[in-house]
């Protein structure tokens, strides 16, 4: 069963204890209850607790503890209420709610003034946002009263609510440039305490805390959990890390099904990757399930389109390309003018780009070695992240290993496979151009049925495994390596951190 505790549930059910008098009494436990604290262990710092300008991936899944905001995700990754509901009152008028009133950290009640500032905030040409390009459809933002918000957009978007995803700020600090990046303020289930490059501590409402502690190497982070100074952690180890703990007696491993898509990307400007055969050759060539299966113990799944198959617009009949070594063999006989393309083995020789993280260098050698057998020699070139990155973004490579995280909204299409979002412009990274792409995408953002659009998004998955746009892999499981003392701990499809809310150290 899929955990997708919203915070809105958290917070009712927070509401409760309150009544009751069960929070209550927690305030009354002595002093080693209110000093208890969980400690997980990260390979590094949140780099933006500002949720207007946060991109990756730990800031947003910290921010979601600290921050509220309108809306949150069903299993379905359907928009359904945190803050707010809502009413579409033309195509391009939305009228939200406040459907509860929380505090901020600062004391102040949240009112529709502060979302109204919140994006406006954020659509401000000086905002330098990273957001500001997904919310560019919204003509203004106004605050009706305290209560509701209007939001009128510029045109049609029938992905405008799933947009709105924005950790709401205080309106009185945003007038006085307050620094949320170093100091957040917001109203979610934990307040910030305190930030250091090497520490992040959160306090939760019965005073527990929770202690984000920076330790780089992954090797660290599992001695320091055997020795009892981390209490948690989440992903970020190898497979041979997280085998060793589970065979441990003082720790435990729990799985979830992930939805990280993880993909090779193709260079559609090279002249022997923009020949299909050539990357049919490539996905017929590699055995996905024989490397789930050795690599992650089977803690993965298949991979079709970007969006998983439960997704609301996800297309759960595709998942790849099948191992098939002779149909790799003989696509590369169709590709013209093979014998001056390939080396004195009379193999055809492409380079793979990747991080230097131990895990993805040995996928690359895998790789290596299956294609070997259908013609292909892969020389593999591994780089720090950041040298890494910006050669794929300017388009430095022939194949590179990457994945997408937490993916929710199907505008990531757009983003990623439509022929205008060629870097800078995009994360068009392989670009790839392709008019059937191009018109799916437009008329699927043009549709106001959800049933509609989830039709055009399976079409267009469909499409983009036959022309290969970028090699589906597989969707990796979560895991959690924790101390036998943690209880109450759940794992998310996605990867959030809002266990966290509930786990308990006995």
């Amino acid at each position: 069963m899929k955990q997708f505790l919203t915070r809105r549930t958290f917070f009712k059910a927070t509401t409760a204890l309150l009544a009751s008098g069960s929070l209550a009494s927690l305030s009354g436990c002595s002093k080693s209850m209110q000093s208890k604290h969980i400690n997980m262990g990260v390979s590094s710092r949140p780099r933006m607790l500002d949720p207007r300008q946060a991109t990756d991936a730990l800031s947003s899944r910290v921010n979601r503890l600290i921050y509220r905001q309108l809306i949150d995700f069903n299993e379905a990754f359907e928009p359904v209420p945190d803050l707010a509901s809502w009413q579409q009152l033309t195509p391009t008028h939305y009228r939200f709610k406040l459907v509860e009133i929380p505090r901020f950290h600062h004391g102040k009640l949240l009112t529709a003034h502060d979302v109204a500032a919140t994006y406006q905030s954020v659509l401000s040409p000086d905002s330098g946002s990273p957001h500001r390009g997904s919310l560019k459809g919204i003509d203004k933002v106004e605050a009706i009263n305290s209560q509701e918000i209007d939001f009128y957009l510029k045109e049609v978007d029938a992905l405008f609510i799933g947009r709105l995803t924005l950790g709401i700020l205080p309106e009185d600090l945003l007038k006085s440039d307050y620094n949320f990046k170093d100091k957040p303020i917001g109203c979610g289930a934990c307040k910030f305490i305190f930030l250091s490059e090497q520490r992040l501590i959160l306090q939760r409402q019965d005073l527990i805390e929770l202690h984000f502690v920076v330790v780089r190497d992954a090797t660290i982070r599992v001695l320091k959990l055997k020795k009892g100074e981390l209490d948690i952690v989440q992903n970020d180890l190898s497979p041979e890390l997280v085998r060793y703990s589970e065979g441990r007696e003082d720790l435990k491993v729990q799985w979830y099904q992930g939805t990280n898509f993880n993909y090779i990307g193709y260079n559609f400007e090279d002249e022997l990757l923009s020949q299909l055969p050539v990357r049919q050759a490539i996905a017929y060539g590699i055995n996905r399930q024989e490397i789930i299966d050795a690599m992650f113990s089977g803690h993965a799944r298949l991979a079709g389109g970007l969006l998983v198959p439960e997704h609301w617009a996800g297309a759960p009949d595709i998942n790849g390309y099948e191992y098939n070594p002779e149909k790799a063999r003989e696509l590369l006989k169709q590709v013209p003018n093979l014998p001056g393309l390939v080396n004195s083995e009379g193999l055809i020789e492409l380079s793979y780009k990747t991080s230097s993280d131990p895990t993805r260098i040995r996928l690359a050698t895998i790789y290596q070695s299956q294609l070997r057998k259908v013609g292909i020699q892969l020389n593999i070139q591994s780089y720090d992240w950041g040298t890494f990155f910006n050669d794929i973004k300017q388009g430095r490579f022939q194949l590179f290993g990457l994945a997408w995280v937490g993916v929710k909204s199907p505008d990531i299409f757009q983003y990623v496979f439509h022929s205008d979002a060629v870097p800078p412009n995009g994360a068009n990274r392989g670009r790839y151009r392709n008019y059937i792409a191009d018109k799916l995408i437009r008329k699927a953002g043009r549709s106001h049925s959800m049933e509609k659009q989830a039709e055009i998004y399976r079409q267009l998955q469909r499409h983009l495994q036959t022309t290969l746009a970028a090699m589906p892999l597989w969707y990796e499981d979560h895991y959690a390596v924790m101390r036998k003392n943690i209880k109450d701990y759940h794992l998310y499809s996605d990867g959030r951190l809002d266990g966290l809310l509930k786990a308990k150290k006995t």
